[in-house]
């Protein structure tokens, strides 16, 4: 059954030259408008809701009429409620109608006229000269008032004040609080704790999973980082703590369903600390340092079993991901990068260490490119920093840590000038001699004798011609 009337589809249907239309089409016609109705009455209703009202109106069903793409109804706009009457046509027939309200026209005529409005006039002032805002009516307050405007006012304003009148027990409540459920408190410190227990493996892979997962935890966001923040600040002494940050900052960049875009800024300064600090953990012992020479194979490194430079390899590769994932949103997140991992490079005060995370960071983030640009043309005076950090013993193994990050970095100029043609080809310890001085030119002795050792001709080749396009 339909509650539409169906008598009048039909009267509206010869009210358009249609003079007869089977029952069946009537039915479903009647069927039609019943839902279309109720469609429209139930997003009206929405907007009563959201509006906080109890009382649906006319602007709430023209907004439903815009929402279902109908042209809304034009004449019933009216800050109060409709009055509808009643009257009967017939048995069983109402028909409703807007109640008219009565206006006595004697009072009409005899009440005083309204007001003339002002004339419109438009005027300019200053808003501010030179940077200094000129005190007058149509500016904004001072500082300072609007300062005071924010600040709490009442009986319980004034501490003292409130004690005099006896409401000394009022509590203030802040402008602003961000709220959080007990659930998502729990979740917090249950992530927090895990992430730092050193003794507990379990927990601490369950906490990576949930924050590289779990689509729940967009509440704690910005205190998960600033976490990391305050973490990574307070613990550079401590490989795992830093290490756990780290991992822990990677598994959030690797969750689908957490918009990171606006906390960007935030997240690379605790990784940048991991990549280019100038001390992280304890310093290494001497007896590291006889083991250097296993960590050379043809200029890689393919294990590295000292924490430090796997957090710093970690580093770099957590910011090569920003850089190439949120480089679109930011023009210069890569520039600021790129900058920063230089400035460490070129500052010969820094240790080993920083130098090798700046490197690696400069050879993820700007890639074959910005070690042509970046890196090679400052070999050569690098080249005094490795003959003394070489011929130390206690730097040793960090100095040939270095040289292994640019060696890798030089990878990515050879794999790029493998497609080029021409070059040269090395016969005879002549032709060898001169092209490691060619090399030297370039990079300086300890770069050039591992170039030259390798024995790998399109590195050559696209060493010595990497300024061709300068």
């Amino acid at each position: 059954m339909s509650v539409w009337n169906p008598d009048n589809i039909k009267d509206v249907a010869e009210s358009v030259g249609i003079a007869s239309l089977s029952d069946a089409v009537v039915e479903e016609l009647a069927r039609d408008v019943d839902f279309r109705i109720t469609q429209v009455l139930d997003e009206a209703l929405k907007f009563m809701r959201h509006g906080k009202r109890t009382t649906l109106g006319t602007q709430d069903i023209s907004n439903a009429l815009r929402v279902l793409n109908v042209e809304p109804l034009f004449g019933y706009e009216s800050t109060r409620p409709l009055r509808f009457g009643e009257a009967s046509i017939g048995p069983g027939q109402p028909l409703y109608y807007v109640e008219d309200e009565e206006v006595d026209f004697e009072k009409l005529i005899n009440s005083p006229l309204p007001k003339v409005p002002r004339e419109i006039t438009f005027t300019a002032h200053w808003l501010a000269v030179e940077g200094v805002q000129p005190s007058i009516p149509q500016n904004p307050t001072s500082s300072d008032s609007r300062h005071n405007d924010l600040l709490p006012k009442g009986i319980g304003a004034n501490p003292y004040l409130a004690a005099v009148n006896g409401h000394d027990n009022v509590s203030v409540k802040p402008l602003v609080k961000h709220v959080l459920s007990k659930e998502s408190i729990e979740l917090y410190n249950k992530l927090s704790s895990a992430l730092v227990d050193e003794t507990n493996e379990e927990w601490r892979n369950a906490a990576l999973a949930s924050l590289r997962t779990d689509p729940g935890i967009h509440q704690l966001t910005t205190y998960l980082i600033t976490f990391f923040a305050e973490k990574v600040t307070h613990n550079l002494k401590n490989i795992f703590i830093l290490t756990q940050m780290m991992h822990a900052t990677a598994a959030l960049l690797s969750n689908p369903t957490i918009y990171l875009d606006p906390y960007i800024a935030s997240i690379v300064p605790p990784v940048l600390t991991c990549l280019v600090g100038k001390h992280l953990g304890p310093s290494p012992s001497p007896a590291t340092n006889t083991s250097s020479d296993s960590l050379l194979a043809n200029g890689t490194a393919h294990t590295n079993p000292i924490a430090f430079f796997a957090l710093r390899d970690l580093a770099a590769s957590i910011l090569t991901t920003i850089a190439r994932r949120y480089s679109s949103t930011s023009a210069t997140l890569k520039p600021r990068i790129a900058r920063t991992c230089l400035k460490h490079f070129l500052d010969p005060a820094k240790p080993f260490g920083t130098h090798y995370g700046a490197i690696i960071g400069l050879t993820g983030i700007a890639g074959p490119e910005g070690v042509r640009l970046l890196v090679l043309p400052n070999l050569k005076l690098y080249d005094t920093i490795l003959k003394e950090g070489l011929a130390d013993d206690s730097r040793k193994l960090e100095a040939e840590m270095v040289v292994i990050a640019i060696m890798k970095g030089l990878e990515g100029l050879e794999s790029s000038a493998g497609g080029r043609g021409g070059g040269f080809v090395v016969n005879g310890m002549e032709d060898l001699e001169g092209v490691r001085e060619r090399l030297v030119e370039k990079v300086g002795e300890v770069v050039a004798d591992r170039i030259v050792c390798s024995g790998r001709e399109i590195l050559v080749r696209a060493v010595l011609e990497s300024d061709v396009n300068l």
